[in-house]
């Protein structure tokens, strides 16, 4: 039989359950909609007025929500709407990729309010974590004491097993194998003391545009990011879906073609890393993909034809993506310059009407609004939706 101190646990935990329950949900509307009355949040989010008031008070007092301007309608008295506080909360995120690492510091608001780059022939744990503690000093420094005392996380994006891409990196053999038996997570924890969320590094892009891009313009969407290694997110119900193994819209492994004909996979025909073997056998000097000026045309020899053959991988890809699910856009993104964006996602408008699309509907094809950014935005935004928002 409980004892009369366990009689009473049950609901005290369950009142406070529900409280961070309706609290989750007002921030995470407030995140997706700005600025908003109380009035209007009670009206989407369902719950009474009286609550939402209530609520909103607790979150004000902790600094989380912030009142703006009044607006005057033309009976009554002004409506003051609330908005997520930007100095409420921080987190960092860090993308590792194959040939960079991004570090950003972000607020509440979704701002990013810092960023330092690193470039690597390939990347070893020591190199990328060493990065990481010295950009993390050097970032928190230029916040004030008391917003260093809100960073709540780290999110951590990068490419699931790593290791396995070491000759299309260009790494020696083995010279990835330290990252097989690394938890990341628990590295990033002992480096920096800070809780870190790991996620893969395209489903990260994915998220950023979701919270930040075309997102709140469709419901189901697929994504792609153009990086070294082409990958994807998909987006359903507005939210985007990880899957049980946090591994939704690999949309690399699809089967594709290459230019003669050889069947392969679209991570061998879509990807940044084909452009850099063209600019290299061409004698050139691919360094400029990944630092410096963001004019690729001095490359346009070998940035034409890299269109035209991506933009057509990618029009196939999406036949069979939508086949599965009633897309009803296509947003794509990488790390690209913005013009090359526009190319690449002209190139798949152009194709994808002369594909066999019977029984489908064709999907709107866009562009991404967050860019090559977008990677490390959503490992940044992945530790403060996990702490404060009802979904990630």
């Amino acid at each position: 039989m409980p004892d009369q101190g366990d009689s009473m646990m049950g609901p005290a935990l369950a009142r406070r359950d529900q409280r961070d329950h309706n609290e989750r949900l007002l921030l995470t509307a407030l995140s997706r909609l700005g600025a908003a009355p109380g009035a209007e949040l009670a009206r989407l989010t369902g719950l009474s007025a009286q609550t939402v008031s209530v609520i909103l008070r607790g979150l004000e007092a902790d600094g989380l929500v912030a009142r703006g301007a009044p607006q005057r309608g033309r009976v009554g008295k002004p409506s003051v709407p609330m908005e997520l506080a930007p100095d409420g909360a921080f987190s960092v995120g860090l993308k590792i990729g194959r040939r960079s690492a991004d570090l950003v510091l972000m607020d509440l608001q979704g701002g990013v309010r810092g960023q330092v780059q690193t470039a690597y022939r390939y990347p070893l744990p020591d190199v990328v974590f060493g990065f990481l503690e010295t950009a993390l000093a050097r970032l928190v420094a230029g916040l004030p004491r008391t917003a260093q005392d809100r960073l709540c996380g780290l999110g951590l994006a990068l490419p699931f097993e790593l290791w396995r891409w070491e000759h299309e990196i260009g790494a020696p053999p083995k010279g990835l194998d330290a990252w097989r038996d690394l938890d990341p997570g628990a590295e990033v924890a002992a480096r920096t003391g800070l809780e870190a969320v790991v996620v893969n590094d395209a489903t990260a892009a994915c998220r950023a545009e979701a919270m930040l891009g075309r997102g709140p313009g469709f419901t189901d969407w697929a994504y792609l990011y153009v990086g070294s290694f082409i990958g994807g997110g998909v987006a359903l119900g507005g939210s985007v879906f990880d899957g049980p193994h946090r591994n939704a819209g690999a949309f690399g492994a699809m089967q594709s073609r290459t230019p003669d004909g050889r069947a392969a996979p679209l991570v061998e025909t879509a990807s940044l890393y084909l452009l850099e073997n063209a600019i290299t056998e061409a004698g050139g000097d691919p360094s400029q993909l990944w630092t410096g000026s963001r004019d690729w045309s001095t490359f346009e020899a070998q940035l034409a034809p890299w269109i035209a053959g991506t933009g057509e991988a990618i029009a196939r890809a999406m036949v069979s993506a939508c086949a599965v699910i009633d897309f009803e856009a296509v947003v794509v993104d990488g790390a690209v310059p913005p013009a090359v964006r526009a190319r690449l996602v002209a190139r798949v408008r152009e194709v994808l009407p002369d594909l066999d699309m019977r029984g489908l509907v064709v999907p709107a094809v866009v562009e991404g609004r967050v860019g090559e950014t977008a990677r490390a935005v959503g490992a940044a935004w992945a530790p403060l939706a996990a702490r404060y928002l009802s979904v990630l």
